[in-house]
């Protein structure tokens, strides 16, 4: 390969100076030849040596999708490697190999010590020291980065064409951990390598366009917006319902349903003498159960109408208003119309007398207080004929 044979001849030129600046014991220009050889051997390898490296070789353009004659897309999500795998190569490879050129060099003046002056080994040890860091952390990075490429060449593997991947999945991919997976992408993210890429807020799911990124959103919004509707619902229902018992706070709770249900169905109903009748049945119903929130030991006596007559009455109401929605009121619908409104004529004094008996508890009450009243006023000479003659006296 090209790019081997040109890092082949990179490093003998390199371990060549080195060799002869510890040959001759002159560093003096030790760092500019090495930066002339770095940088022809660079000129080489991106096309030739009247050409400076191109930025366009290290950052390409990105892409995604199928490509425009103009070699770019309609929509960009990812970006090409080749150039970042190069300069890992370059990095990689280029500083393992001058930093260990540097290494050795030191390692041999440090061993010429007792042949050469003292001084000068140390110093020349020293600067060679110190010159080889930065290619040996420049190989690290580039090792690092070629890494990283191919775990993104995995994660795209697992994305195929789909704009969003787990970022367990891409873990099983490249058999790593999640969390250096998790670690992985956001990097990727902050060096623009997912051009619109987004993490979910539990940073479990990678999302590599902004439509995505939207919808996902805009779901998030609306199950915060249920939420908030769910919690204000069940605050509104604690007040409404204050500290009444589970048992009564259902039944207030579907009585409120069953009302709901009428009056749509006497809404989606247009006769006017039939509307009056569901209206009556509607203004029951809602006296029923407000009767059953001031007095919550009613709550059994409404059972029935709880499990059968209200259920019941539902049906008919809506079976009433998908005959009336034909358009042919044939001797057989209009039948069935009449028999339903006779039933609710039943049904409304059934539920008038239900009512009415949910206040016969207060009616004994009233009248107890009421015969107790009279029997004190009696007692009092305040009743009848006597209150009448207690007053003339008093007139005289």
């Amino acid at each position: 390969m090209r790019y081997s044979r040109d890092f082949d001849d990179l490093g003998e030129n390199i371990r060549r100076t080195v060799q002869e600046a510890c040959d001759t014991m002159d560093f003096s220009s030790l760092s500019r030849n090495i930066s002339n050889t770095v940088n022809g051997a660079m000129n080489s390898i991106f096309g030739g040596k009247d050409r400076e490296p191109d930025l366009k070789d290290i950052h390409p353009e990105p892409f995604a999708g199928k490509e425009t004659p103009g070699g770019y897309t309609s929509e960009r999500k990812y970006i090409k490697t080749y150039g970042k795998k190069v300069l890992g190569m370059i990095l990689s490879i280029g500083g393992f190999i001058v930093g260990g050129v540097f290494t050795a060099g030191a390692l041999i003046v440090t061993a010429a010590l007792p042949l050469i002056g003292a001084s000068v080994t140390a110093t020349a040890a020293g600067t060679l020291g110190v010159m080889a860091i930065p290619f040996l952390g420049a190989g690290i990075y580039g090792t690092g980065l070629l890494g990283k490429i191919r775990r993104y060449n995995g994660y795209l593997s697992v994305l195929g064409d789909r704009d969003y991947g787990n970022i367990r999945d891409f873990a099983e991919r490249v058999r790593k951990p999640e969390q250096k997976v998790l670690k992985d992408v956001e990097y990727m993210l902050e060096k623009r390598w997912f051009l619109q890429g987004h993490l979910d807020s539990m940073n479990a799911c990678l999302m590599t366009t902004d439509k995505a990124y939207r919808e996902y959103m805009s779901i998030m919004r609306q199950k915060e917006e249920a939420k908030a509707a769910e919690k204000a619902s069940a605050e509104e229902k604690a007040a409404r319902y204050g500290s009444a018992a589970p048992e009564v706070r259902e039944t207030l709770e579907k009585g409120e349903e069953f009302i709901s249900k009428i009056k749509a169905c006497n809404d989606a109903i247009p006769g006017e003498e039939v509307s009056e009748k569901i209206f009556r049945m509607e203004v029951l119903t809602r006296r029923i159960f407000e009767r059953v929130k001031e007095e919550p030991d009613t709550v059994d006596d409404i059972r029935r109408l709880m499990d059968y007559y209200l259920p019941t009455a539902i049906k008919l109401l809506e079976a009433y208003e998908e005959l009336d929605r034909q358009p042919v009121q044939g001797e057989n619908i209009v039948t069935s119309k009449k028999e339903i409104e006779d039933t609710l004529d039943t049904l409304n004094g059934a539920f008038e007398k239900l009512l009415d008996n949910l206040f016969q508890d207060t009616a004994w009450d009233v009248s107890s207080d009421v015969s107790v009243l009279k029997t004190m006023l009696a007692q009092e000479g305040l009743t009848g004929k006597d209150f009448k003659s207690h007053n003339t006296e008093v007139d005289r």
